[in-house]
């Protein structure tokens, strides 16, 4: 890919053993991915440093390992589950925080793209991880905080939202029924299957995932975890992500998933799912606006009131279904004019319909009064609810000023 006067959209795959880098133009619908060996197809960058012995002098990847198998520096491993950890690593004496050797190694990886385009063309960028939640959001912020470039926006991805925008970008044939995905990292091999609901308007995509421990190749294994795995589901499409399946090993397996079904092996989709959700941000490319994505860490119903505004009945929207469950938040200050209960309206976007949630404010008399309600998810199924009593000027005083309530959503 050629770089003009533009900027770049970067996907970022940071995972536990490798990592991976893909970028796309703005304005282009092209996505690519950054090999870390000029000239070859090597797309896999180890989720390692190495200090090297005696002196501050940091390598990062396959140097690193190379190093390390010399005996000529210390390797860290493991730099994300350390970064959660957030106890301090000791090196050669010396301790360092842990989220720091995460940046140094962010920072390191990222300089590949100088070969590309200068850093400061970053438009956005996309950090896509196997979980995303707020403790995680959380770290690699304040990774990305310490990269010392300026992106105008961050964006934070699970790999099952990931493989969606990947899949969205794909011909439509291989997401007509469902499509699975098997990566293979490790000693487990983890399995997404994309579902969709063409019932409802967006089309509602689900992705459920599951986990199998798999320390040898077995082609027997695997064709039977494959074969529950599939069950009598209509798949269009199957990918095979990781670098240890091989047609060597996997004979009987791999004809039984190409009964019927399109296979891709590969390793760099979620870094190019990453940058496919940058362009569904910025350039609103059709296939975004045909479907809405429900994972796990999406929020599956819409939650709002209905009120009266101006003398007339309307709803109100407290919460959004598809926004990130975690960073679900409404504060809304309203007037309760004639009795003591709150109704919540919650509509499911997995088809189990709507749902009326009744909230009794005990010891609130009823009279006229200002509230505040503010919403949050405790988890990915349980709303809270605190309301506050405001008053009503000076006129009306209540005891029962404040209530709070937790319910499951669906």
């Amino acid at each position: 890919m050629k770089f003009g006067k533009g900027k770049i959209y970067v996907g970022y795959d940071l995972g536990t053993t490798c990592s991976q880098i893909s970028y796309c133009l703005t304005g282009s619908t092209s996505v690519e991915t950054l090999s870390a060996v000029a000239g070859e197809e090597s797309f896999n960058i180890p989720t390692v440093l190495c200090k090297r012995h005696h002196v501050n002098q940091w390598l990062y990847g396959k140097e690193a390992i190379k190093a390390a198998g010399k005996d000529e520096g210390i390797l860290v491993e493991n730099l994300l589950e350390m970064a959660l950890d957030g106890e301090p690593v000791l090196i050669e004496g010396n301790t360092y925080e842990p989220a720091a050797l995460l940046t140094l190694f962010m920072r390191k990886s990222l300089n590949l793209l100088s070969m590309i385009a200068p850093l400061e063309k970053i438009e956005a960028l996309t950090i896509t991880c196997e979980r995303m939640d707020k403790q995680m959001q959380e770290i690699i912020s304040l990774a990305v905080g310490g990269l010392n470039i300026r992106v105008s926006k961050v964006y934070f991805q699970s790999y099952m939202e990931s493989y969606y925008y990947f899949m969205l970008h794909q011909p439509e044939e291989l997401i007509q029924h469902q499509s699975m995905l098997f990566d293979y990292d490790n000693d487990r091999i983890k399995i997404y299957q994309m579902k969709r609901n063409d019932r409802a308007t967006p089309v509602v995509i689900l992705i459920h995932d599951s986990e199998y421990p798999f320390r040898k190749p077995e082609d027997s294994k695997f064709l039977k975890i494959a074969r529950e795995a599939c069950g009598s589901a209509r798949i269009s499409s199957v990918y095979l992500i990781g670098e240890r399946y091989s047609q060597e090993w996997m004979t009987e397996s791999l004809r039984f998933l190409c009964e019927g079904r399109r296979v891709f092996q590969g390793s760099n989709l979620y870094s190019k799912g990453a940058c496919y959700g940058m362009l569904a941000h910025f350039e609103g490319t059709d296939p975004d606006k045909k479907y809405v994505y429900l994972g796990h860490e999406k929020l599956k119903a819409n939650v709002g009131m209905n009120v009266c505004r101006q003398g007339e009945d309307s709803y109100y929207v407290l919460l959004d279904a598809g926004i990130n469950w975690y960073e679900a938040d409404s504060v809304t200050e309203f007037y309760l004019q004639e009795d003591n209960t709150l109704e919540l309206l919650i509509t499911s976007l997995t088809g189990t319909g709507s749902k009326v949630a009744r909230i009794t404010l005990e010891g609130f008399k009823g009279a006229a009064a200002r509230l505040k309600m503010h919403l949050f998810m405790k988890s990915e199924t349980r709303l809270v609810v605190e309301v506050e009593n405001l008053g009503f000027g000076e006129l009306i005083v209540q005891a029962a000023n404040k209530w709070r309530e937790e319910m499951e959503l669906y």
